[in-house]
């Protein structure tokens, strides 16, 4: 009888290169492993197919149950020739699908960087974490953008392990992304039902960017106050107001998803309220320029009300230069013009000041002709003759 009539009389499934199959360690060194493959015969992994980076085949012991890929039914020795490397990769990327599908938190481990993102490792599974994906902790906030700042930045960041969720496992392509501001908006939203909009927290300034501040207060969550929402007048940079590791007080006013949106004014009272104590339409002020645009000069009255003196309120010129008429850091008069405190608006002029010319009304006269005046003459010396004569003859 032969041994493939004797393998079917036992009805014994041969493997084919390529098949997975399950092995016990009969033995096992750092040069080979060798695994009882279902009783019926020896199969061995050598060499490169060892795959150590595996935690499934490391440290491995007689007795143990691993699976390996079949590479050949018998080698120079007689018996299988096995790989440990492709049941490996196999296993990890049925194992990074499921994760992808289950939505689990997973660590992965930070081991380069590029300006686009962080090269990672998931099971010894190369993969990437895009800039894009980051939490507002880790992502790169650098002013202006200074590309060679971002890539420091994000060096800054190897050796470390992020908490991130699988975004896509493309084994054909080999092709693995991973999110870590998916895991973090996850835990967020979690802790986030405990705060509603209203609440006020406390909490430390992380980074300052142009268009505001980030946050971080209790639980670990982080919200932005958006730059109009640091203070009642008009802000241009809000680092001339916080700084990173100031520690604020802040309202909640929106909540949406992960996001939250905090306001520091809405703690402080509305000076505008109160505007019409301080001024009125048709005082004239002074004031310190701010800033001058092409369309005006914006003006510091006080510290806490601005105004706009509008181009067209600059001269009595029909075209004016806004860079001609003053300089930031200047102090001007203005006259006010309009004071609108629900919109937080108050409009300045600089022409107003000066007072309207009053033209004299046009006097008309009505027009005498001449032969009109004579005969009149005439009739008033007739008269007076025919008076004479009158008298000489009593």
């Amino acid at each position: 009888m032969s041994f493939a009539e004797l393998l079917k009389q036992y009805d014994i499934n041969i493997p084919k290169p390529g098949d997975l199959v399950k092995g016990i360690v009969i033995t096992a060194s750092s040069s080979e492993v060798r695994l009882d493959i279902e009783g019926f015969t020896v199969g061995i992994i050598r060499g490169k197919e060892m795959y150590r980076e595996s935690e499934d085949y490391a440290n491995l012991k007689p007795g143990d149950e691993v699976e390996a890929t079949v590479l050949e039914l018998e080698n120079e020795m007689g018996i299988v020739e096995l790989s440990f490397r492709y049941a490996g990769h196999k296993k990890a990327w049925n194992k990074l699908r499921q994760l992808q599908s289950s939505g689990e938190i997973i660590a992965v481990k930070i081991v380069d960087a590029n300006k686009g993102g962080l090269m990672v490792k998931v099971d010894h599974v190369a993969g990437f974490l895009p800039v894009s994906q980051l939490t507002p902790e880790h992502y790169p906030r650098v002013q202006g953008g200074d590309k060679n700042r971002i890539l420091e930045r994000l060096k800054s960041y190897i050796g470390q392990y992020f908490e991130a969720k699988v975004l896509d496992a493309l084994e054909d392509d080999e092709k693995l992304i991973v999110s870590e501001k998916m895991a973090w908006e996850e835990k967020q939203r979690d802790v986030i039902s405990n705060y509603q909009v209203g609440s006020i927290v406390e909490g430390v300034v992380t980074a300052i960017t142009d268009f505001g501040a980030f946050v971080s207060f209790n639980d670990n969550l982080e919200g932005l106050v958006h730059i109009s929402e640091i203070a009642w007048q008009r802000i241009d940079d809000p680092k001339e107001f916080l700084k990173p590791g100031q520690t604020i007080k802040a309202q909640i006013i929106k909540i949406e998803g992960s996001k939250i949106f905090l306001s520091m004014k809405s703690l402080i009272d509305d000076p505008w309220k109160h505007v019409f104590e301080k001024y009125n339409v048709g005082d004239i002020v002074e004031g310190k320029v701010l800033k001058v645009n092409p369309f005006g000069l914006f003006v510091e009255l006080d510290v806490d009300i601005h105004g706009l003196a509008h181009v067209s309120e600059l001269s009595e010129k029909a075209s004016v230069d806004p860079f001609e008429i003053a300089r930031p850091g200047d102090t001007v008069k203005f006259r006010v013009l309009t004071i609108e405190p629900d919109k937080h608006r108050l409009g300045l002029s600089i022409k107003a000041l000066k007072p309207k010319k009053v033209e004299a009304p046009e006097v008309k006269t009505e027009e005498v002709k001449v032969e009109e005046v004579s005969t009149s003459a005439e009739a008033s010396v007739d008269k007076k003759t025919e008076e004479v004569k009158e008298e000489t003859k009593e």
